[in-house]
This record gives C-alpha cells, structure tokens and sequence, in this order.
C-alpha cells in the first residue's frame, strides 16, 4: 500500500504521542480534505481508478477509526 499525504498526516499525529483532548480536537488539514472531497465528487460523478477506489476506502477506514479514537477520548476526559 502506498502511503499518501493523509495516511502520513495521520501517523505523524500519533507519532508525536498525544493527549485524549489533542485527539478530540485533531482535525485533518485543508487539503486532505479537499483531496477526499474530490475523491468522493469524482466516485459519484465520473468513476475513481482503482488505486483511487483503494485510497477514498482507506480514507473512510481512517475516518472511522478516529471517530472511534475520538469517542473514547472524549469517556476519559469526562472521568
């Protein structure tokens, strides 16, 4: 799997350790946005190549898990 600019966005987050509030309050930058959004346009529009298919899953894979990651740091936070 190639690692693209929003999987490296992520493990450089995790990578630098972090807090349960620096987690609900990560967001991912203007541009990994854009680039999912395009992504998500374009599946609905015109079609995705199969490498871009594989990125927009991984990028909804990720999404989940930091909702999920997000979810419970926000349990600690309230304990």
């Amino acid at each position: 799997m190639q690692i693209t600019p929003i999987y490296r966005e992520i493990i450089d987050f995790i990578a630098a350790g972090t807090t349960p509030q620096n987690l609900v309050d990560f967001c991912p930058s203007e541009e990994a946005k854009d680039r999912i959004a395009d992504l998500i346009y374009r599946e609905k529009t015109s079609g995705l190549t199969p490498e871009e298919t594989a990125e927009l899953n991984h990028c909804l894979q990720l999404e989940h898990l930091m909702r999920l990651a997000k979810s419970r740091a926000r349990s600690y936070l309230e304990e």
